[in-house]
């Protein structure tokens, strides 16, 4: 599972000129199953992406076409984590440690 955590670089103005692009980009994931949660941060400086369902590669990728990465209007940290204990409604998700 990865915690996908945005940071803007650059003024709002030019976040709220590409957030219907930056959603639509989020729906598309969502529909591929691979993001859980996403939403701004507060203050609003940013944003965090709960995703699962695959490898960090993967992660990489996708976070490169995100119209916000692409326009440069923010920076993405990655961190992956093993969810080893969940709510039940993400139990699908739960991940054993390797051993």
């Amino acid at each position: 599972m990865f915690v996908l955590e945005l940071t803007y670089t650059t003024p709002l103005e030019r976040v709220d000129a590409i957030l219907d692009q930056h959603v639509e980009w989020l729906r598309k994931e969502y529909a591929a199953g691979h993001f859980l949660a996403a939403g701004r941060k507060a203050p609003r400086d940013g944003g965090v992406i709960l995703a699962a369902g695959m490898d960090r590669a993967t992660v990489e990728r996708i976070v490169s076409e995100d119209p916000f990465t692409l326009a440069g209007v923010c920076e993405y940290r990655i961190t992956e984590f093993v969810a080893t204990t969940t709510a039940p409604a993400l139990e699908e998700y739960r991940e054993q440690l390797p051993s």
